[in-house]
Formats: C-alpha cells, structure tokens, sequence
C-alpha cells in the first residue's frame, strides 16, 4: 500500500496551491518551476524576508503579513524599472501555528498575487523553534539592459521621492501603542501605512525611461539617500521642507519635533527615491501625475561626497542615526 500525501503536501495543495496560476509552476507538484523570459528581457530578481517581532507584530493580521511580505519586494522591483512575472515563498512557522492563520495568509497573499500580476511560482514550508519567518523571492523583467541600478546618479540631476514619507515609522510607533487598528482616523491611517505598503509599480516604466538612479526607501530616506549617493560617487543636497509629508504626519509632529527625524530614519517607507536629469522631471512629474502618484523634488545631486539635508536657512542637520540597520 502506498503512502498517502505529507502533511506538508496537504498544507501547500489546500493553501497555496490556488495561488500557482504560472504553468511554469505545475501546480507545486515538482522540486522545481521553469520560467522563460520574454523575448528581449533581462530578468531582475529581489528577496526580502520579515521576520515575527522585527519587522511584523506576532498578533498582526495574517493578510496583513502576506501583503507585506510580497509588497516590499514588488517595491523594489518598481525601483528598478521592473513589472513582477512570479515570486517563490519560504515560510518557516512555528509549532503553534494555527491552520486558521494560515488560511487568512494565504488568502491575503492570494489577493495580492492577484492584484499584481504575480503568480506564486514555489518554495518551501517548514517548521521553526524561533519566530515565523516569510521570505519571499521576487522576480520581474525589464527590456534588456535597461534595469534602473543605485549607481548613476549625476551631477546636476534632481531628487524625487514619491508619495510622502515617514507614515510608516510614525505609524509603528503608534501600533506599539494602539495595537493593529490605531485610535482614531488619523492614527489608523499611518499604521496602515505600516501594516501594508503600497509598492508604486505603476511608475516602473517611468523610472526606467526617465531615471538616472533609483531604489526604494525601505531602511529611511536619510540613509537610503546616503546609499544611493556612495554608490553613485557624488554628494547631495536635500531641503528638509520640500520633504512630502501626509497630513496625518504633519499632524503627529506638530504634537513632537523630534519625530521629524524619527520620520525621515525610520524606514518603511516603501516609496521610489531616484536622481532625474533636469530635462527629464517634467516627463516624470507627467507620468506621475497620470497615474495618480504624487511626486516632490526634494533636493539636487552635487559633484562632492557629502549628502546634507539643510533647514530654511541653509543650515546642515544632522540626523543621530542615518538608516534601520539589522545589525
């Protein structure tokens, strides 16, 4: 008599099998997918990994953990001038787990899966004695030899960033506080900033046509901006009033000062920062505008080393911590 199927397989057909629209995926069924390219196209390829007590609260919504782990990586893939083909998923899970857990991760995975055109492909499921762990392999193409790199930025060219900045820090903050639904409107609103990324992948064909540099904020705009420079050999500078911030985060300021750096380090963001020549901003600021995105310049690449964010009066400020660091 044979063996009847692992619980394993039984977890993988009930939850995510539904998820592998791919052929290439032959309904998770192998050890392995197949994948080819378009004609003419460079694959790009992103993994980020959250992990239980770092990057997500443990009694966080479990849609709302799937959505961030495949949105992180969506972002990435949009800073790169890239649109998402497929993603594989590891998933460690401890003992405790319930299958109810399980359920409503999948099916926000499922929706976002949906949403973005970006069918799971494979991966793996284990347990773990240590916190639940979602890591996630996205891969995106783009027209060959046109992937939007950190490095590129030139002198002369303009800083944008899209969307606003700092609701996803301001927003821990208050989940720390209020738990996963916030208080009142205006706290529920920077908490879902945090809760669910928005990956700006409709703009992916714009960076990639108008963009010198590019990348994503997820570690702080201070920093990020900082990474992008060094790889690119110049300096920058930045005024700190032309940073977009929400009406919600002005709002949550107002009431602290200081967590106006908080905003600007904390990371989460989850928005496109990218250096544009002059002549392009306006093409951008179109395409932007077209696809409902808001988009700010922010500041100027300079031909020195040195990245400095200056107040109204054109004195530097200094942050005390430039990025989220794991280490």
């Amino acid at each position: 008599m044979g063996s009847g199927p692992s619980g394993e397989e039984e977890l993988i057909a009930r939850h995510f099998r539904p998820l592998a629209s791919h052929p290439g995926a032959l309904g998770l069924t192998d050890d392995a997918a197949f994948l080819q390219p378009p004609e003419g196209a460079d694959l790009v390829l992103t993994k980020d990994a959250i992990v239980a007590g770092t990057h997500f609260f443990p009694d966080d919504p479990p849609d709302a953990v799937a959505r961030k782990a495949l949105r992180v990586n969506l972002s990435d893939l949009a800073a790169k001038g890239a649109l998402p083909i497929g993603f594989l998923l590891a998933l460690a899970l401890p003992a405790d787990h319930a299958d109810d857990w399980l359920t409503q991760f999948a099916a926000g995975l499922a929706a976002d899966a949906e949403a973005f055109a970006c069918p799971l492909l494979g991966g793996d499921t284990v347990r773990t004695s240590g916190p639940a762990t979602v890591s996630i392999t996205a891969i995106g193409t783009v027209p060959r030899g046109t992937m939007v790199q950190r490095k590129g930025a030139l002198p002369g060219d303009r800083i944008v960033v899209t969307g606003t900045i700092g609701d996803a820090a301001l927003g821990l903050a208050l989940r720390r506080e209020r738990g996963p639904q916030g208080g009142e409107a205006g706290e529920a609103a920077l908490i879902a900033r945090y809760l669910t990324p928005q990956p700006r992948l409709v703009l992916a064909g714009a960076v990639r046509r108008w963009a010198t540099a590019a990348m994503d904020v997820s570690d702080g705009l201070v920093g990020d901006l900082e990474r992008l420079c060094r790889a690119s050999g110049v300096g920058a500078i930045v005024q700190l009033e032309a940073v977009p911030l929400s009406p919600q985060a002005r709002a949550m300021i107002g009431t602290d000062a200081d967590l106006f750096a908080n905003a600007l380090t904390g990371g989460d963001d989850y928005e496109i920062l990218a250096s544009v020549p002059e002549h392009n901003l306006a093409a951008l600021r179109e395409q932007a505008e077209r696809a409902g995105i808001a988009l700010t310049e922010i500041g100027t690449v300079t031909a020195n080393a040195e990245v400095a964010f200056v107040d109204t009066g054109g004195a530097p400020v200094r942050f005390a911590r430039g990025a989220f660091s794991h280490f």
